[in-house]
């Protein structure tokens, strides 16, 4: 005689051990189930897409499930910026397509924040991020604010037209890195200076600096004694990540 099949039984639960067939009547098996895994590659596709509200869900569930909110961050959200800043910098998306993501990626980051500050975690590292004096331009700014926040730091956002003084203000708060951003030829003299401020104030020594703008190269960004220089908003974030670790 023949009970139930195996399906049936094991009521759509993942099992770990393979039967075929049917299970014989009065026979007792054991049936060792796996403990269901957050969907963490889901999490990140769902980002590359821009799917906020997927994100959130994903990321509720994984949270139900006692998850870390430390792996939701780096296997989930981190993981999927990651890929974004890569087409981005290979030209396979543009723009608008990282916005997209980025947003998706704030919707997640708005559930774990208060968990991961629960559990005590600390971003990578602090990074402050301003246009500098006499420039207006913030779109290439926010977009590397954005790859950076991705990439798991801590960005403050100094806006534009900064002056020298509010960068040396941002590193006395704790900044590790200051980034700086210029459009315009006319404004890049004003990263030398912001540079020097830092200097007078005697701190240059304790934070790290990275520029970029359109108009500037590396040669630049050598003479005026910067850390780093990177053309695009996904090079910035690998930028940070090599300045933090060399603090």
């Amino acid at each position: 005689m023949i009970c139930a099949p195996i399906a049936q039984l094991a009521e759509q639960q993942t099992l770990n051990l393979q039967v075929q067939g049917s299970i014989p009547c009065g026979r007792t098996i054991f049936l060792n189930r796996r403990k269901k895994m957050a969907d963490f590659q889901g999490i990140a596709e769902a980002l590359i897409k821009g799917q906020a509200p997927e994100v959130k869900e994903l990321i509720q569930q994984a949270v139900s499930e006692n998850s870390s909110p430390e792996d939701i961050l780096t296997k989930g959200l981190i993981a999927g910026m990651s890929v974004v800043g890569k087409r981005f910098k290979n030209n396979e998306i543009y723009v608008p397509e990282v916005l997209i993501s980025a947003r998706a990626m704030h919707a997640g980051m708005d559930i774990l924040k208060p968990l991961l500050m629960d559990l005590g975690v600390k971003p990578k590292g602090v990074v402050a991020i301003g246009t500098v004096k006499g420039d207006l331009h913030d779109i290439g700014k926010n977009l590397v604010m954005m790859m950076i926040e991705g990439a798991g730091f801590n960005v403050i956002d100094l806006g534009v037209d900064v002056p020298p003084e509010k960068y040396v203000q941002a590193a006395n708060d704790g900044a590790q890195i200051i980034g700086m951003s210029a459009l315009l030829t006319t404004t890049m003299p004003a990263m030398k200076k912001a540079i020097e401020a830092l200097n007078d104030a005697g701190i240059r020594s304790s934070v790290k600096i990275m520029v970029g703008g359109a108009p500037l190269t590396d040669s630049f960004a050598d003479e005026i004694g910067a850390d780093g220089y990177a053309p695009d908003a996904a090079s910035a974030s690998e930028l940070a990540a090599e300045l933090i670790a060399s603090l």
